[in-house]
């Protein structure tokens, strides 16, 4: 079924406005909404996508809803939902850096920031309820499951979710049989097999061809897209692993200072949407010229440009690859794996900073028990969590 590129885009717009948590938790968002409400794939064929975006190096959550809207739209389909769940957190750091200061670090701890982050425990909570009652059916998978959550938990590492998805591929291989897909997992795309491998080509050329650019032409703007495409080609792990990266690119350069990034990084936190949009800060504030909104533009599109090469490339040929047997049997093994990566995401970091008390707790059960039983939106649940946050705070304070 079509959907227009206008109808894409509000659809991710409302998610990129309600979306948060990080990385983790808005993959909870967009199964709650394109999986269960609007019905556009099965729980099935969302794991496996999952998968795939895990696998590969840059924003998974984003690169999903580039998937999702080519598989309505194709590419102007792929650049309405990318723009959609990215444009009101890059509205917000941008204004930032100019210094309009509507979230400051300080006020990370406020009531409703904090009813926010339990928005995103129960949204979270809902994802693993319902992907692991979809995914983990059996005692080996669950046990895949909880071995994966393990080793994220003890192994305080980027490199451990990267460690799970491959143990879980090699532990599917070897254990699991090859399921059969319903009909209803399959999608097109719309995307051909010409412009797949144009975009690995491209991906590759402007990794290996930036850095040499960037030091034969004397170009800030050259300089910048290099460090911020750099940072999005080769980060594993989402957002959160992203902001040391761009530390290391920003600040000795003397493109501004750490009082500067960290400013930034507080409120990075605290936006909806992909964590990947601090991006658009640090293009705004860095000292030479582009900066200001242009430089926050170059920055934005410099850091996400991989994210499309690596989403768009594999999707030509995602349905073959997973109607044969071993792989179906990999992405069993896969999609284990990231159930117990969403497992521990859910305990750490989500509901050890969100949850400091049993006013909180509660505030998470209810918001719960509305995504679940209820089936509120969860914009509805947003909101009720925002307002609970503060009248929390207000009781406690």
């Amino acid at each position: 079924m079509l959907t227009s590129p206008a109808a894409i885009f509000w659809i991710f717009l409302r998610l990129g406005c309600t979306s948060f948590g990080g990385p983790i938790a808005h993959l909870g968002y967009l199964r709650t909404e394109l999986v269960g409400r609007r019905k556009w794939l099965d729980d099935e064929a969302f794991a496996d996508l999952v998968a795939i975006c895990q696998f590969t190096p840059g924003p998974a959550s984003s690169k999903i809803g580039i998937a999702l809207g080519a598989s309505r739209a194709g590419v102007p389909g792929a650049v309405a939902a990318w723009l959609g769940f990215t444009l009101p957190s890059a509205l917000i750091m941008i204004a930032f850096g100019y210094g309009l200061d509507l979230l400051s670090p300080g006020s990370i701890d406020n009531g409703w920031l904090h009813g926010l982050k339990i928005a995103a425990v129960a949204v979270v909570t809902q994802a693993v309820w319902s992907m692991g009652r979809q995914l983990c059916p059996d005692r080996t998978r669950a046990s895949f499951a909880i071995l994966a959550a393990l080793l994220v938990l003890t192994w305080e590492s980027a490199l451990s979710q990267i460690a799970a998805i491959i143990l879980g591929a090699i532990a599917g291989w070897r254990l699991l049989p090859g399921a059969t897909l319903p009909s209803s997992g399959h999608l097109d795309f719309r995307i051909s097999r010409s412009l797949g491998w144009a975009c690995w080509a491209l991906f590759f050329a402007l990794l290996a061809a930036l850095p040499v650019f960037a030091q034969l032409i004397d170009s800030h703007g050259v300089a910048l897209f290099d460090s911020f495409y750099r940072a999005g080609s080769l980060v594993f792990g989402g957002g959160h692993v992203v902001l040391p990266m761009l530390r290391a690119e920003v600040v000795p350069k003397g493109w501004l200072t750490d009082d500067a990034f960290l400013a930034g990084y507080g409120v990075a936190q605290a936006v909806p949407g992909p964590l990947f949009t601090f991006a658009a800060y640090l293009g705004t504030v860095a000292k030479g010229d582009p900066s200001g909104w242009a430089g926050g533009i170059l920055t934005l599109v410099a850091i996400f440009l991989p994210a499309f090469f690596l989403a768009l490339g594999p999707l030509p040929f995602w349905n073959a690859w997973r109607q044969r047997p071993v792989i179906r049997s990999v992405l069993s093994g896969v999609n284990a794996a990231v159930v117990g990566i969403l497992l521990a995401a859910l305990y750490d970091p989500i509901f050890t900073t969100a949850v400091k008390n049993p006013a909180d707790f509660g505030l998470a059960l209810a918001a719960f028990g509305l995504l679940i039983f209820w089936k509120a939106p969860p914009l509805w649940v947003v909101l009720f969590a925002a307002l609970g946050g503060e009248a929390v705070a207000f009781i406690l304070h």
